[in-house]
Protein backbone atom coordinates (compact mmCIF):
# COMPACT_ATOMS: atom_id res chain seq x y z
CA UNK A 1 0.00 0.00 0.00
CA UNK A 2 1.59 2.86 -1.29
CA UNK A 3 0.09 5.40 1.71
CA UNK A 4 2.51 3.71 4.52
CA UNK A 5 5.30 4.45 2.46
CA UNK A 6 4.54 8.04 3.38
CA UNK A 7 5.66 8.02 7.21
CA UNK A 8 9.15 7.34 5.77
CA UNK A 9 9.68 8.66 2.58
CA UNK A 10 8.22 12.59 3.27
CA UNK A 11 10.44 12.49 6.33
CA UNK A 12 13.66 11.37 4.32
CA UNK A 13 12.68 13.88 1.04
CA UNK A 14 12.77 17.03 3.26
CA UNK A 15 16.31 15.58 5.32
CA UNK A 16 17.47 15.66 1.99
CA UNK A 17 16.23 18.96 1.52
CA UNK A 18 17.72 20.67 4.45
CA UNK A 19 21.26 19.03 3.13
CA UNK A 20 20.83 20.48 -0.16
CA UNK A 21 19.52 23.81 0.94
CA UNK A 22 20.21 24.52 4.68
CA UNK A 23 18.09 26.23 6.92
CA UNK A 24 16.66 29.67 6.94
CA UNK A 25 13.31 31.36 8.53
CA UNK A 26 11.40 30.24 5.41
CA UNK A 27 12.46 26.54 5.26
CA UNK A 28 12.66 26.27 8.92
CA UNK A 29 9.01 25.30 8.37
CA UNK A 30 9.38 22.41 6.23
CA UNK A 31 9.92 20.00 9.37
CA UNK A 32 6.22 21.19 10.55
CA UNK A 33 5.34 20.18 7.08
CA UNK A 34 6.89 16.86 6.69
CA UNK A 35 5.65 16.25 10.46
CA UNK A 36 2.01 17.33 9.52
CA UNK A 37 2.44 14.85 6.34
CA UNK A 38 2.88 11.97 8.81
CA UNK A 39 0.24 12.67 10.79
CA UNK A 40 -2.01 12.88 7.97
CA UNK A 41 -0.86 10.15 6.42
CA UNK A 42 -1.38 8.16 10.01
CA UNK A 43 -5.00 9.12 10.05
CA UNK A 44 -5.53 7.91 6.20
CA UNK A 45 -3.90 4.60 7.40
CA UNK A 46 -5.87 4.11 10.51
CA UNK A 47 -9.31 4.36 8.65
CA UNK A 48 -8.38 2.28 6.22
CA UNK A 49 -7.02 -0.46 8.74
CA UNK A 50 -10.34 0.09 10.43
CA UNK A 51 -12.01 -0.79 7.54
CA UNK A 52 -9.89 -3.13 5.55
CA UNK A 53 -7.39 -4.75 8.26
CA UNK A 54 -4.00 -4.82 7.69
CA UNK A 55 -2.04 -4.43 4.67
CA UNK A 56 1.53 -4.47 3.67
CA UNK A 57 4.18 -2.66 1.28
CA UNK A 58 7.27 -3.09 -0.37
CA UNK A 59 6.99 -6.69 -0.82
CA UNK A 60 5.94 -7.35 2.48
CA UNK A 61 8.75 -5.71 4.12
CA UNK A 62 6.52 -2.98 5.93
CA UNK A 63 3.29 -4.22 7.28
CA UNK A 64 0.58 -1.97 8.76
CA UNK A 65 -2.28 -2.95 11.18
CA UNK A 66 -3.97 -1.35 13.84
CA UNK A 67 -1.36 -1.17 16.50
CA UNK A 68 1.12 0.35 13.57
CA UNK A 69 -1.28 2.75 12.94
CA UNK A 70 -1.64 3.83 16.59
CA UNK A 71 2.11 4.50 16.90
CA UNK A 72 2.23 6.55 13.75
CA UNK A 73 -0.63 8.84 14.96
CA UNK A 74 1.93 9.39 18.27
CA UNK A 75 4.60 9.63 16.32
CA UNK A 76 2.71 12.30 13.81
CA UNK A 77 1.17 14.36 16.38
CA UNK A 78 4.63 14.49 18.74
CA UNK A 79 7.04 15.75 15.75
CA UNK A 80 4.11 18.11 14.66
CA UNK A 81 4.46 19.51 18.51
CA UNK A 82 8.12 20.12 18.49
CA UNK A 83 8.79 21.26 14.63
CA UNK A 84 6.18 23.95 15.19
CA UNK A 85 8.09 25.08 18.15
CA UNK A 86 11.28 24.58 16.60
CA UNK A 87 11.61 27.94 14.68
CA UNK A 88 11.04 29.97 17.37
CA UNK A 89 13.70 28.15 19.63
CA UNK A 90 16.48 28.55 17.03
CA UNK A 91 15.18 31.85 16.98
CA UNK A 92 16.70 32.71 20.74
CA UNK A 93 19.40 30.56 20.55
CA UNK A 94 21.03 32.41 17.44
CA UNK A 95 19.60 35.35 18.91
CA UNK A 96 21.78 34.79 22.27
CA UNK A 97 24.60 33.64 20.34
CA UNK A 98 24.16 30.03 21.24
CA UNK A 99 23.78 28.55 17.59
CA UNK A 100 24.16 29.39 13.85
CA UNK A 101 21.93 28.72 10.95
CA UNK A 102 24.06 25.72 10.21
CA UNK A 103 23.38 24.33 13.53
CA UNK A 104 19.80 24.74 12.81
CA UNK A 105 19.73 22.82 9.78
CA UNK A 106 22.03 19.76 10.60
CA UNK A 107 19.24 19.64 13.70
CA UNK A 108 16.45 19.75 11.30
CA UNK A 109 17.94 17.11 8.90
CA UNK A 110 19.06 14.96 11.90
CA UNK A 111 14.87 15.11 13.25
CA UNK A 112 13.85 14.38 9.99
CA UNK A 113 15.98 11.25 9.87
CA UNK A 114 15.02 10.22 13.39
CA UNK A 115 11.33 10.35 12.20
CA UNK A 116 11.59 8.42 9.26
CA UNK A 117 13.63 5.51 11.76
CA UNK A 118 10.63 5.76 14.13
CA UNK A 119 8.12 5.17 11.46
CA UNK A 120 10.11 2.29 9.74
CA UNK A 121 10.59 0.87 13.44
CA UNK A 122 6.46 0.88 13.58
CA UNK A 123 5.46 -0.51 10.32
CA UNK A 124 8.78 -2.91 10.25
CA UNK A 125 7.37 -6.33 9.43
CA UNK A 126 10.45 -8.37 10.09
CA UNK A 127 11.92 -8.25 14.11
CA UNK A 128 15.36 -7.68 12.36
CA UNK A 129 14.02 -4.58 10.74
CA UNK A 130 12.65 -2.99 13.50
CA UNK A 131 15.71 -4.16 15.63
CA UNK A 132 17.86 -1.87 13.15
CA UNK A 133 15.48 0.71 13.22
CA UNK A 134 15.54 1.62 16.44
CA UNK A 135 19.89 1.27 16.41
CA UNK A 136 19.32 3.87 13.89
CA UNK A 137 17.43 6.02 16.26
CA UNK A 138 20.31 5.28 18.76
CA UNK A 139 23.05 6.92 16.23
CA UNK A 140 20.62 10.09 15.15
CA UNK A 141 19.47 10.77 18.49
CA UNK A 142 23.36 10.82 19.90
CA UNK A 143 24.05 13.94 17.80
CA UNK A 144 21.52 16.02 18.74
CA UNK A 145 21.73 15.13 22.64
CA UNK A 146 25.28 16.41 22.00
CA UNK A 147 24.44 18.97 19.93
CA UNK A 148 25.27 22.26 22.52
CA UNK A 149 28.88 20.68 22.09
CA UNK A 150 29.08 21.77 26.00
CA UNK A 151 31.23 19.21 28.35
CA UNK A 152 27.51 18.22 30.36
CA UNK A 153 26.55 17.60 26.55
CA UNK A 154 28.86 15.62 25.15
CA UNK A 155 29.36 13.30 28.56
CA UNK A 156 25.01 12.93 27.60
CA UNK A 157 25.49 12.04 24.98
CA UNK A 158 28.39 9.55 25.25
CA UNK A 159 26.64 7.66 27.94
CA UNK A 160 23.73 7.75 25.85
CA UNK A 161 25.15 5.90 23.18
CA UNK A 162 27.50 3.47 26.00
CA UNK A 163 24.10 2.27 27.82
CA UNK A 164 21.58 1.90 24.66
CA UNK A 165 24.07 0.10 22.74
CA UNK A 166 24.67 -2.34 25.28
CA UNK A 167 20.73 -2.66 25.96
CA UNK A 168 20.72 -2.84 21.76
CA UNK A 169 23.36 -5.49 21.84
CA UNK A 170 20.85 -7.84 24.05
CA UNK A 171 18.24 -7.04 21.77
CA UNK A 172 20.36 -8.28 18.94
CA UNK A 173 21.48 -11.58 20.72
CA UNK A 174 17.92 -12.12 21.74
CA UNK A 175 16.83 -11.72 18.23
CA UNK A 176 19.65 -13.71 16.51
CA UNK A 177 18.56 -16.54 19.24
CA UNK A 178 15.12 -16.40 18.55
CA UNK A 179 15.97 -17.09 15.17
CA UNK A 180 17.61 -20.01 16.05
CA UNK A 181 14.69 -21.40 18.39
CA UNK A 182 12.53 -20.41 15.20
CA UNK A 183 14.72 -22.96 13.11
CA UNK A 184 15.44 -20.69 10.63
CA UNK A 185 12.27 -20.16 9.25
CA UNK A 186 12.63 -16.18 9.61
CA UNK A 187 11.50 -13.31 11.74
CA UNK A 188 8.16 -11.86 10.02
CA UNK A 189 6.57 -10.82 13.52
CA UNK A 190 3.59 -11.97 11.76
CA UNK A 191 5.09 -15.72 11.14
CA UNK A 192 6.39 -15.60 15.12
CA UNK A 193 3.11 -15.48 16.53
CA UNK A 194 1.33 -17.49 14.65
CA UNK A 195 4.37 -20.04 14.88
CA UNK A 196 4.93 -19.53 18.46
CA UNK A 197 4.04 -22.79 19.87
CA UNK A 198 6.13 -24.63 18.04
CA UNK A 199 9.43 -22.47 19.52
CA UNK A 200 12.32 -24.40 21.02
CA UNK A 201 11.36 -22.92 24.74
CA UNK A 202 14.62 -22.97 26.11
CA UNK A 203 16.36 -21.36 23.67
CA UNK A 204 13.38 -19.03 23.41
CA UNK A 205 13.16 -18.35 26.79
CA UNK A 206 16.38 -16.52 27.10
CA UNK A 207 15.42 -14.53 23.89
CA UNK A 208 12.46 -13.09 25.27
CA UNK A 209 14.54 -12.14 28.26
CA UNK A 210 17.17 -10.18 26.04
CA UNK A 211 14.76 -8.47 24.03
CA UNK A 212 12.56 -7.04 26.80
CA UNK A 213 15.75 -6.09 28.37
CA UNK A 214 17.77 -4.67 25.32
CA UNK A 215 14.41 -2.64 24.50
CA UNK A 216 13.28 -1.46 27.87
CA UNK A 217 16.78 -0.13 27.95
CA UNK A 218 15.76 2.01 25.14
CA UNK A 219 12.30 2.56 26.71
CA UNK A 220 14.17 4.16 30.07
CA UNK A 221 13.48 0.74 32.27
CA UNK A 222 15.39 0.13 35.15
CA UNK A 223 17.59 -1.27 35.64
CA UNK A 224 19.75 0.00 32.41
CA UNK A 225 17.82 3.73 32.55
CA UNK A 226 20.61 6.01 33.47
CA UNK A 227 21.22 7.22 30.81
CA UNK A 228 17.98 9.14 30.10
CA UNK A 229 18.21 12.29 32.59
CA UNK A 230 21.34 13.09 31.49
CA UNK A 231 20.51 12.66 27.33
CA UNK A 232 16.78 14.80 28.41
CA UNK A 233 18.13 17.27 30.19
CA UNK A 234 21.35 17.97 27.87
CA UNK A 235 19.42 17.63 24.29
CA UNK A 236 17.10 20.97 23.00
CA UNK A 237 13.54 20.88 23.90
CA UNK A 238 12.46 19.88 20.78
CA UNK A 239 14.57 16.84 20.56
CA UNK A 240 13.76 16.45 24.49
CA UNK A 241 10.20 16.67 23.57
CA UNK A 242 10.24 13.72 20.42
CA UNK A 243 12.65 11.55 22.74
CA UNK A 244 10.46 11.64 26.07
CA UNK A 245 6.81 11.78 23.68
CA UNK A 246 7.78 9.13 21.35
CA UNK A 247 10.65 7.40 21.03
CA UNK A 248 10.27 5.67 24.16
CA UNK A 249 6.53 4.43 23.40
CA UNK A 250 8.48 3.57 20.03
CA UNK A 251 10.77 1.48 22.30
CA UNK A 252 7.98 -0.14 24.00
CA UNK A 253 6.11 -1.08 21.50
CA UNK A 254 9.07 -3.17 20.40
CA UNK A 255 7.82 -4.88 23.53
CA UNK A 256 4.80 -5.02 22.88
CA UNK A 257 5.55 -7.28 19.70
CA UNK A 258 7.79 -9.72 21.38
CA UNK A 259 5.68 -10.26 24.66
CA UNK A 260 3.14 -11.42 21.83
CA UNK A 261 5.42 -14.39 20.37
CA UNK A 262 6.09 -14.70 24.08
CA UNK A 263 2.73 -15.39 25.27
CA UNK A 264 1.99 -18.15 22.62
CA UNK A 265 5.51 -19.74 22.89
CA UNK A 266 6.25 -19.53 26.82
CA UNK A 267 2.87 -18.60 28.53
CA UNK A 268 1.46 -15.14 30.30
CA UNK A 269 3.73 -15.39 32.96
CA UNK A 270 6.92 -15.35 31.59
CA UNK A 271 6.78 -11.48 29.83
CA UNK A 272 4.21 -10.27 32.91
CA UNK A 273 6.66 -11.26 35.71
CA UNK A 274 10.17 -9.44 34.03
CA UNK A 275 7.80 -6.30 32.67
CA UNK A 276 6.35 -6.08 36.38
CA UNK A 277 9.67 -6.04 38.11
CA UNK A 278 11.15 -4.01 35.42
CA UNK A 279 7.73 -1.53 35.87
CA UNK A 280 7.83 -1.49 39.72
CA UNK A 281 11.82 -0.61 40.01
CA UNK A 282 11.44 2.16 37.73
CA UNK A 283 8.68 3.73 39.88
CA UNK A 284 11.03 3.08 43.10
CA UNK A 285 13.45 5.15 41.09
CA UNK A 286 11.61 7.36 39.90
CA UNK A 287 10.10 8.60 42.95
CA UNK A 288 12.81 8.34 44.93
CA UNK A 289 15.34 10.70 42.72
CA UNK A 290 12.15 13.03 41.91
CA UNK A 291 11.86 13.93 45.93
CA UNK A 292 15.14 15.91 46.26
CA UNK A 293 15.32 16.39 42.22
CA UNK A 294 17.05 20.01 41.77
CA UNK A 295 16.78 20.29 37.73
CA UNK A 296 13.97 20.61 36.43
CA UNK A 297 14.75 19.38 32.95
CA UNK A 298 15.73 16.54 34.82
CA UNK A 299 12.56 16.31 36.86
CA UNK A 300 10.69 15.88 33.75
CA UNK A 301 12.68 13.07 32.19
CA UNK A 302 12.62 11.07 35.77
CA UNK A 303 8.74 11.28 35.36
CA UNK A 304 9.09 10.08 31.80
CA UNK A 305 10.62 6.71 33.74
CA UNK A 306 8.01 6.60 35.82
CA UNK A 307 5.16 7.07 32.76
CA UNK A 308 6.89 4.51 30.61
CA UNK A 309 6.95 1.88 33.88
CA UNK A 310 2.88 2.52 33.61
CA UNK A 311 2.70 1.73 30.06
CA UNK A 312 4.79 -1.24 30.67
CA UNK A 313 2.61 -2.39 33.88
CA UNK A 314 -0.47 -2.16 31.23
CA UNK A 315 1.46 -4.78 29.09
CA UNK A 316 2.45 -7.07 31.75
CA UNK A 317 -1.56 -6.85 33.11
CA UNK A 318 -2.19 -8.01 29.42
CA UNK A 319 -5.88 -7.67 29.20
CA UNK A 320 -7.76 -5.60 25.96
CA UNK A 321 -9.01 -2.96 28.86
CA UNK A 322 -4.64 -2.73 29.96
CA UNK A 323 -3.39 -2.91 26.89
CA UNK A 324 -5.93 -0.36 25.52
CA UNK A 325 -5.42 2.21 28.44
CA UNK A 326 -1.71 1.74 28.46
CA UNK A 327 -2.02 3.51 24.38
CA UNK A 328 -4.20 5.91 25.48
CA UNK A 329 -1.29 6.55 27.99
CA UNK A 330 1.01 6.81 25.54
CA UNK A 331 -0.29 9.36 23.34
CA UNK A 332 -1.17 11.36 26.57
CA UNK A 333 1.74 11.34 27.81
CA UNK A 334 3.41 12.06 24.48
CA UNK A 335 1.31 15.24 24.21
CA UNK A 336 1.66 16.38 27.25
CA UNK A 337 5.16 15.88 27.93
CA UNK A 338 6.31 17.82 24.75
CA UNK A 339 4.28 20.45 25.76
CA UNK A 340 6.76 20.60 29.24
CA UNK A 341 9.64 20.36 28.07
CA UNK A 342 9.24 22.64 25.06
CA UNK A 343 8.02 25.08 27.68
CA UNK A 344 11.03 24.29 30.07
CA UNK A 345 13.05 24.91 27.15
CA UNK A 346 11.67 28.50 27.01
CA UNK A 347 12.19 29.05 30.55
CA UNK A 348 16.15 27.74 30.40
CA UNK A 349 16.29 30.63 27.69
CA UNK A 350 14.60 32.75 29.42
CA UNK A 351 16.06 32.65 33.16
CA UNK A 352 19.32 31.03 31.66
CA UNK A 353 19.17 28.27 34.24
CA UNK A 354 17.72 24.94 34.79
CA UNK A 355 18.06 24.91 38.59
CA UNK A 356 14.18 24.68 40.38
CA UNK A 357 15.63 26.55 43.38
CA UNK A 358 16.41 29.48 40.89
CA UNK A 359 13.47 30.28 38.94
CA UNK A 360 10.74 31.64 41.44
CA UNK A 361 7.56 34.05 40.56
CA UNK A 362 7.56 33.04 36.92
CA UNK A 363 3.34 33.31 36.75
CA UNK A 364 4.50 37.30 37.53
CA UNK A 365 6.58 37.43 35.08
CA UNK A 366 5.42 35.48 32.04
CA UNK A 367 1.51 34.15 32.93
CA UNK A 368 1.13 32.27 30.02
CA UNK A 369 4.47 30.02 29.84
CA UNK A 370 3.67 29.95 33.66
CA UNK A 371 0.11 28.70 32.91
CA UNK A 372 1.06 26.73 30.35
CA UNK A 373 3.48 24.96 32.70
CA UNK A 374 0.93 24.46 35.21
CA UNK A 375 -1.62 22.93 33.23
CA UNK A 376 0.96 20.24 31.63
CA UNK A 377 2.21 19.46 35.06
CA UNK A 378 -1.54 18.74 36.34
CA UNK A 379 -2.04 16.52 33.19
CA UNK A 380 1.32 14.74 33.64
CA UNK A 381 -0.13 13.90 37.12
CA UNK A 382 -3.09 12.67 35.88
CA UNK A 383 -5.46 15.50 37.28
CA UNK A 384 -9.00 15.27 35.04
CA UNK A 385 -10.13 16.03 32.76
CA UNK A 386 -6.63 15.37 31.13
CA UNK A 387 -6.56 12.18 29.28
CA UNK A 388 -3.59 10.42 31.36
CA UNK A 389 -6.41 10.62 34.20
CA UNK A 390 -8.67 8.17 32.05
CA UNK A 391 -5.54 5.91 31.25
CA UNK A 392 -4.38 5.41 34.66
CA UNK A 393 -7.66 4.93 36.04
CA UNK A 394 -8.08 2.28 33.28
CA UNK A 395 -4.73 0.93 34.11
CA UNK A 396 -5.85 0.78 37.89
CA UNK A 397 -8.87 -1.18 36.93
CA UNK A 398 -7.14 -3.69 34.32
CA UNK A 399 -4.08 -4.16 37.16
CA UNK A 400 -7.25 -5.43 40.06
CA UNK A 401 -9.54 -7.63 37.39
CA UNK A 402 -6.18 -9.17 36.35
CA UNK A 403 -5.58 -10.06 39.90
CA UNK A 404 -2.44 -7.99 40.48
CA UNK A 405 -3.70 -6.37 42.76
CA UNK A 406 -0.91 -5.74 44.87
CA UNK A 407 1.01 -4.54 41.94
CA UNK A 408 -1.51 -1.99 41.15
CA UNK A 409 -1.46 -0.68 44.68
CA UNK A 410 2.58 -0.74 45.15
CA UNK A 411 2.45 1.31 41.61
CA UNK A 412 -0.70 3.42 42.92
CA UNK A 413 1.63 4.56 46.44
CA UNK A 414 4.62 5.19 44.34
CA UNK A 415 2.64 7.30 41.59
CA UNK A 416 1.11 9.54 44.32
CA UNK A 417 4.76 9.91 45.55
CA UNK A 418 5.72 11.38 42.63
CA UNK A 419 2.66 13.15 42.19
CA UNK A 420 3.84 15.34 45.65
CA UNK A 421 6.97 15.38 44.20
CA UNK A 422 6.14 17.30 40.89
CA UNK A 423 3.77 19.57 42.28
CA UNK A 424 5.89 20.40 45.14
CA UNK A 425 8.92 21.40 42.82
CA UNK A 426 6.71 23.02 40.02
CA UNK A 427 4.62 25.71 42.70
CA UNK A 428 7.59 26.66 43.93
CA UNK A 429 9.32 28.02 40.60
CA UNK A 430 5.52 29.48 39.36
CA UNK A 431 4.64 31.17 42.51
CA UNK A 432 5.65 33.49 44.86
CA UNK A 433 7.65 36.96 44.03
CA UNK A 434 9.92 37.45 40.73
CA UNK A 435 13.53 38.53 41.24
CA UNK A 436 14.00 41.54 40.67
CA UNK A 437 16.23 41.13 37.88
CA UNK A 438 17.02 38.07 35.30
CA UNK A 439 19.42 36.05 35.30
CA UNK A 440 22.14 37.52 33.28
CA UNK A 441 22.88 34.63 31.15
CA UNK A 442 18.86 34.45 30.35
CA UNK A 443 17.74 35.30 26.96
CA UNK A 444 16.16 38.53 28.38
CA UNK A 445 19.79 39.66 29.16
CA UNK A 446 19.85 39.77 24.91
CA UNK A 447 16.13 40.04 24.00
CA UNK A 448 13.52 42.62 25.26
CA UNK A 449 10.50 40.77 24.71
CA UNK A 450 9.83 37.43 27.01
CA UNK A 451 6.38 36.40 25.49
CA UNK A 452 5.79 33.46 23.41
CA UNK A 453 5.12 33.96 19.64
CA UNK A 454 2.68 32.55 17.89
CA UNK A 455 3.91 29.29 16.79
CA UNK A 456 4.76 27.83 20.23
CA UNK A 457 1.67 29.02 21.86
CA UNK A 458 -0.16 27.52 19.31
CA UNK A 459 1.75 23.76 20.20
CA UNK A 460 1.74 24.59 23.65
CA UNK A 461 -1.77 24.86 23.77
CA UNK A 462 -2.66 22.77 21.08
CA UNK A 463 -1.23 19.68 22.92
CA UNK A 464 -2.57 20.38 26.33
CA UNK A 465 -6.50 20.87 24.40
CA UNK A 466 -6.05 17.53 22.50
CA UNK A 467 -4.85 15.87 26.17
CA UNK A 468 -7.96 17.00 27.26
CA UNK A 469 -10.75 16.40 24.80
CA UNK A 470 -9.00 12.82 24.57
CA UNK A 471 -9.37 12.90 28.76
CA UNK A 472 -13.58 13.34 27.85
CA UNK A 473 -14.28 11.15 24.47
CA UNK A 474 -11.38 9.28 22.77
CA UNK A 475 -13.48 9.83 19.82
CA UNK A 476 -12.65 8.16 16.39
CA UNK A 477 -9.64 7.18 18.56
CA UNK A 478 -11.66 4.60 20.46
CA UNK A 479 -12.17 2.06 16.96
CA UNK A 480 -8.49 1.89 16.61
CA UNK A 481 -7.88 1.79 20.50
CA UNK A 482 -9.57 -1.44 20.71
CA UNK A 483 -7.99 -2.90 17.46
CA UNK A 484 -4.44 -1.89 18.68
CA UNK A 485 -5.32 -3.61 22.00
CA UNK A 486 -6.61 -6.79 20.78
CA UNK A 487 -2.97 -6.85 18.28
CA UNK A 488 -1.16 -6.22 21.04
CA UNK A 489 -2.70 -9.17 22.80
CA UNK A 490 -2.62 -11.26 20.25
CA UNK A 491 -6.03 -12.02 20.24
CA UNK A 492 -8.77 -11.60 17.48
Amino acid sequence: MTLSLLPVFVPLLTALAYLVSGWSRVRAWLSTISAAAVLAAAVALAVHIARSGPSTALGGALRVDALSAFMLIVIGAVALLATAATPSFFDGEIAAGRATARTAARHSLLVQLFLAAMATAVLAADLGVLWVAIEATTIITAFLVGQRRTRGAVEAAWKYVVICSTGIALALLGTLLLNYAAHGTGLGLAALAANAHSLDPGVARIAIALLVLGFGTKAGLAPLHAWLPDAHSQAPAPVSALMSGVLLSVALYAILRVKVISDVALGAGFARGMLVVMALASLAVAASLLLGQRDYKRMLAYSSIEHLALVALGAAFGTPLALAAALLHVLGHGLTKSVLFLGAGRLLQVTGTSRIDEVRGLAGRDPLLAGYLGLGMLALIGFPPFSLFASEFGLARAGFAAGLGWVTAIALVLVLVIAAALVGHTSRMLLGDPPEAPAPHGLLATLAPTRLSTAPTLALGGGLLACAVLGVAAGPLTTLLNLAAHVATGTP
